[in-house]
């Protein structure tokens, strides 16, 4: 077969590299960490002036909240830098972003998850006081929903619902947590990318994509088997990485 392969001059989805269509940085999960986001913007842009001086795009892959301390502050440097830097810098939408507006659209029947998973950091970020001890009451949950909605600034609801949930470029995609590796792109359902597909850490994709994604902590970056997986645990480790992947199919690591 694999013979057959190359007189038809096909070739194994193992042997397409991950190659977009410009040089792209794809930063893992933040959580809330705000000084390692500065520190990771620094090291792109050294290494953009120092081997990438056309075009490039920025690319985080969701979970800027929860967690950390500096939710708060973590969005609005985004915000800020898509601002700053129209067309370069793209921020897709991670599971806790969706459990946030989860949290806004039905407190009392989804709320309770995202405080366990960190909501009580991100409402603290923002001013929102929370009762220590036992679960809130529906009641509360609903107070501190409409509290949230409140002390957001101004567009920052409204940015967070237009999140997108994958970008593409060549045959690199980036997702938040992975993909069905049964379905291309396009047509990936929302709870695959934000949350992960069972078969995705098992089942190589067979059309030549790689997926860079975040949301899995790993020990260290890894580009292998048509999967690069970024994401370190910044908020646990203090390490926060990107992968920095040409047109020409090289993978290296930043690491802020």
């Amino acid at each position: 077969m694999r013979r057959l392969a190359e007189i038809l001059g096909l070739r194994r989805p193992d042997s397409v590299p991950p190659a977009p269509a410009l040089p792209v940085y794809a930063v893992g999960d933040l959580h809330g960490c705000s000084g390692l986001l500065e520190r990771m913007l620094a090291r792109i842009d050294a290494d953009i002036a120092a081997t990438a001086p056309g075009p490039t795009r920025i690319v985080f892959l969701g979970d800027y909240i929860d967690r950390g301390a500096d939710s708060a502050g973590v969005l609005a440097r985004l915000r800020a830098l898509e601002a700053a830097r129209p067309g370069q810098a793209v921020c897709l939408m991670g599971n806790h972003e969706r459990m946030l507006l989860d949290f806004l659209d039905d407190a009392t029947g989804r709320g309770a998850r995202w405080l366990r998973h960190g909501g009580l950091q991100t409402l603290a970020s923002f001013g929102v006081r929370t009762a220590p001890g036992a679960a809130p009451t529906a009641r509360r949950l609903a107070a501190l929903a409409r509290d949230l909605r409140q002390a957001l600034p101004a567009g920052t609801e409204a940015w967070l619902r237009a999140r997108p949930l994958l970008w593409q470029s060549g045959t690199l995609c980036a997702v938040h947590a992975g993909a069905d590796p049964r379905r291309p792109p396009a047509a990936q359902p929302a709870k695959a990318v934000l949350w992960g597909h069972p078969e995705f850490p098992r089942r190589r994709r067979r059309d030549g994509i790689w997926i860079v994604h975040g949301h899995d902590v790993v020990p260290e970056p890894v580009a292998a088997r048509g999967r690069i997986a970024v994401d370190t645990g910044a908020v646990f480790t203090g390490r926060l990485t990107a992968a920095a992947i040409r047109p020409g199919g090289t993978v290296t690591f930043l690491t802020a």
